[in-house]
């Protein structure tokens, strides 16, 4: 194993390394920007190196400046985390050649599932189900007449990159040409390609992908399959593992096809293949996330594998621990992610000081945080605060812990999305497992906040706001003597109060 490690990362996912690292025995390195100097990986980490300034792509993002405080640390591995680096096949290039192991899959691994279309190719070549659409890089002319060949309602998306960047639903001819001016501007500048191709929207489908494990020898197992249906703009917001669509039969023959396909890249390390799922119970391959995934610890939750610890572990060329038969689900977990974003206000991400935070616990909760009483949220990063996960011994116990969990987690100074979460776990759809990545857009936008409670909260606390000031009564020092070494804190005799005479006198 190794003996120390540089996490490439911020947030909630470097805590989170850090702590699998203190389990193994491994020294932990943070980095952290101007912005972020007070941060909770900052703190939890054994060492930290500032590498520049608040935006990303001088911080974060600068392979230079992370490579610099890997070699200054002495750190021999490097974990990119999720989003940042973590995809992107240079920087992987870049550790191997400075000397350091990157926490990872290979290279040309990464490349290879990066391009969305090169991807459909190897699918399609290793016997994956490709939803149908085109696979080669086309001029507009080209892809209007495709467009009428795959038929509507279709997806243009952008060939480098994902997360629903440079995606468009089209229903109708009509929306064609402006939509595919619109994704290549947004593909452009969040990938700088602006490549894109055609895609047939298969409609009422679920989003469910399988986690995959692969060690350099070549082994390759399955831990079943997560649900991630309930998106907004092709952002997850709630996952659960497994999935209430999908049966032993079903798990089975999807964990087979990621492994082909895992297989297919010469893929190691943690990774996640990605499928639609349609109603007639048809899968296909939508892509593969080639890192560790925000919503990991629901399956950690189901199996009891340590998925961090395992990357580390194939890391240093270790083999799997686990052989497929070993891994068999337990219970149910669910996965709320908490943003600081206005869910009333089309989510709008919020900015602002944490200046009170209580989390939940109890029996099945994990609470996976980057955030600590005095936090600065501001709008150079992700607006992810937190993840909450609840298990349980079944579906239903699962969800009635997350919903004890959520009336319990307290975050003050900014908009969240726990009310939007809270909303989701009382409704009828959900509970009965029967949505798809449809459901905000069918569900939500009829829910509102009651603003009239809001401003009566409002007054309220300003009311008791002002009773305090008028009120306020401080200690103070008094002289203290030698014998308690001029400290006022070494004798319970050297405080008086000092206040307002009629607040005094009650």
């Amino acid at each position: 194993m190794f003996r120390k490690l540089l996490i490439a990362n911020r947030g909630e996912i470097a805590v989170r390394i850090i702590r699998a690292c203190r389990e193994l025995g491994v020294g932990t390195v943070a980095v952290y920007s101007e912005a972020d100097r007070r941060a909770l990986h900052v703190r939890y980490a054994d060492e930290a190196y500032p590498i520049g300034p608040a935006l990303a792509r001088d911080s974060y993002l600068s392979i230079d400046r992370i490579l610099e405080a890997a070699r200054e640390s002495e750190a021999e591995a490097i974990h990119p985390g999720y989003g940042f680096l973590a995809e992107n096949p240079d920087f992987a290039v870049a550790c191997a050649e400075a000397g350091f192991t990157f926490v990872g899959p290979p290279a040309s691994a990464i490349a290879a599932m990066g391009d969305k279309v090169r991807a459909r190719h190897l699918m399609q070549r290793a016997g994956v189900p490709v939803i149908a659409g085109t696979d080669t890089d086309l001029r507009d002319d080209e892809i209007l007449r495709q467009a009428v060949t795959i038929g509507f309602p279709l997806f243009i998306k952008a060939a480098a990159g994902g997360g629903g960047k440079g995606m468009r639903l089209v229903q109708g001819p009509d929306e064609l040409g402006r939509s595919l001016g619109a994704a290549r501007r947004e593909a452009r500048k969040a990938f700088g390609d602006d490549r894109v191709y055609l895609e047939k929207a298969i409609q009422g489908a679920r989003h469910v992908e399988i986690q995959v494990l692969a060690d350099s020898r070549g082994e390759v197992i399955h831990l079943g399959e997560r649900e991630c249906s309930i998106q907004r703009r092709h952002q997850k917001l709630v996952e659960e593992a497994p999935s209430p669509a999908v049966d032993e039969d079903l798990r089975q023959q999807m964990g087979e096809v990621a492994r082909r396909a895992a297989a297919a890249v010469g893929y190691t390390n943690a990774g996640t293949v990605e499928f639609l799922l349609g109603r007639d119970r048809s899968f296909h391959f939508l892509e593969m996330n080639t890192r560790l995934q925000v919503e990991h610890p629901v399956t950690e939750s189901i199996t009891g594998v340590d998925m961090v610890a395992e990357q580390l572990r194939i890391a240093a060329g270790a083999p799997l621990r686990y052989r497929q038969e070993d891994i068999q689900i337990k219970g149910w977990a669910v996965e709320c992610r908490l943003t600081a974003e206005d869910p009333f206000n089309d989510f709008l991400p919020a900015t602002g000081r944490i200046i009170r935070l209580f989390q939940p616990s109890g029996p099945g909760i994990r609470v996976d945080s980057g955030i600590h009483e005095g936090s600065e949220v501001s709008l150079f990063y992700d607006p992810l605060l937190a993840k909450l996960v609840a298990w349980g011994n079944s579906r239903e116990e699962a969800i009635r812990r997350m919903r004890g969990a959520l009336r319990e987690y307290r975050i003050v100074g900014v908009d969240t999305s726990l009310p939007f979460h809270r909303w989701v776990m009382g409704h009828e759809a959900f509970l009965r497992g029967e949505y798809d990545t449809s459901f905000l857009a069918r569900h939500f936008p009829a829910v509102e906040p009651d603003r009239a409670a809001y401003r009566h909260l409002a007054a309220i606390a300003a009311t008791l706001l002002g009773h305090q000031q008028r009120q306020r009564v401080r200690l103070t020092p008094t002289p203290c003597d030698e014998d308690n070494g001029g400290s006022a804190w070494r004798s319970d005799k050297a405080w008086k109060l000092v206040g307002r005479r009629e607040a005094m006198g009650r």
